[in-house]
């Protein structure tokens, strides 16, 4: 199983692997040992679908079976199917019938009884990534993945809340619930996200969860209430809301419904809920029509709002987009210098808004191993923590934090 992109595609990479497992296929280690490999496209940007081209060549040469899902296989179906002609292609749209075809393909089989959950890139350790909804309400001119995944449509509730008491009955302690904007989860079967999170927060043990990514006109409407339900210290106080430009004409431009100024009115308000509240945030520099001082524009806000994160993404123009077409394409050599200079700049807010944290003990969630010996462990705010030692993953525990960079904080354990 290999999957790339973002969160929902990984969470959706494990439940297919799930189903693959279920027919009594064995997963492998890697590619090189496996007969079947399920390929999880992305295509946000020219450059992940380049690689994504570049995998399907290496997995043809190799003469590997590829079962090709994600992005791609729903909005470049030709770009696949001349490489890969007689290759299973099955869209996020038709994940329901991904057992099925899967069957009628390969069969199913009895694995070697020693076969496990080892040996399968599926969600492990002590996190869970849970997607709660297929879709956006969104037309932005930019985006290629709003054709790939349609308009919003949820999942229910009671589903989403057995794969969370199942996550938790099996030990997980982190879990990601994941959507192309989870803001507007429920909002075409007449729920919300901050109803759906207290529903999960009934489960009576210790826990993270962290809340994917946020459109601004999405989460506008729930603001209020999901801060009310990040005072529950098992929810990460951790907003993903991409402005993607500071600059209204460019916003307007991109299908954004926002100005800035309402964005800037949002972070103040999860601010005076939270003061320690973490913003990632996107930007998109090198937009068609985007002049010099759009850019200082969003240099400005990113001064203004001083994010934890930024996401900085040079404009790459997507087949069927309005955006591909638009007149006052930006030259790819200043489109360059502008995610440089915001770079540059979200590093040095970064590491100041880290400093504070020095000297302060906090309690963390250990998540991950890291490199050289270390650790990696989240804050309540879901900063990541390096910390030296062998740690089991999943414990909780107070860190002294001791130093950082602008992407982490350094800490020990108490």
């Amino acid at each position: 199983m290999e999957s790339y992109g973002c969160t929902m595609n990984f969470g959706e990479g494990n439940e297919l692997a799930e189903k693959m497992r279920a027919l009594g296929h064995s997963p492998s280690d890697s590619a090189d040992e496996a007969d079947i490999v399920v390929l999880n496209t992305c295509t946000v940007v020219d450059i992940t679908e380049k690689k994504m081209i570049e995998r399907i060549s290496q997995l043809k040469s190799g003469g590997k079976e590829v079962v090709v899902t994600g992005c791609m296989a729903k909005v470049q179906t030709p770009r696949i199917t001349v490489r890969l002609p007689d290759s299973l292609i099955i869209p996020p749209g038709s994940y329901d019938s991904f057992s099925e075809k899967i069957k009628d393909r390969y069969g199913t089989c009895v694995p070697p009884a020693a076969v496990g959950a080892a040996g399968t890139n599926m969600d492990a350790g002590t996190t869970t990534i849970i997607p709660i909804a297929q879709g956006c309400l969104g037309d932005c001119t930019y985006c290629i993945t709003r054709f790939a995944r349609g308009r919003l449509s949820s999942y229910p509730e009671h589903g989403i809340a057995d794969k969370f008491v199942e996550a938790i009955r099996q030990g997980r302690k982190e879990i990601l619930l994941t959507a192309q904007d989870t803001a507007c989860y429920g909002f075409d079967i007449g729920t919300t996200l901050p109803k759906l999170i207290r529903r999960l927060l009934a489960v009576d043990s210790e826990f993270r969860i962290r809340v994917g990514m946020m459109n601004p006109e999405s989460l506008g409407p729930i603001l209020g209430d999901l801060m009310e339900v990040m005072y529950d210290p098992r929810v990460y106080k951790f907003i993903h809301v991409p402005v993607q430009s500071g600059s209204d004409s460019v916003l307007k431009r991109m299908g954004r419904r926002y100005t800035s100024a309402q964005f800037l009115e949002m972070i103040a308000k999860m601010r005076s809920f939270h003061k320690d509240i973490t913003i990632s945030t996107d930007l998109i520099t090198g937009f068609p029509g985007e002049s010099d001082d759009d850019h200082e524009e969003s240099m400005e806000l990113v001064r203004t709002v001083s994010p934890d994160v930024v996401n900085v993404t040079r404009f790459s123009a997507r087949p069927c987009t309005e955006a591909m077409t638009m007149d006052d394409q930006v030259h790819g050599r200043i489109s360059k210098e502008r995610s440089r200079e915001l770079t540059t700049l979200r590093h040095s807010e970064a590491e100041d808004r880290n400093k504070e944290f020095i000297g302060r003990t906090v309690r963390v969630l250990v998540t991950e191993k890291g490199k050289k010996g270390t650790m990696i462990a989240r804050t309540g705010n879901y900063k990541q923590v390096i910390i030296s030692g062998d740690i089991a993953l999943g414990t909780f525990a107070d860190a002294e934090i001791t130093d950082c960079t602008s992407t982490h904080l350094i800490g020990k354990m108490k």
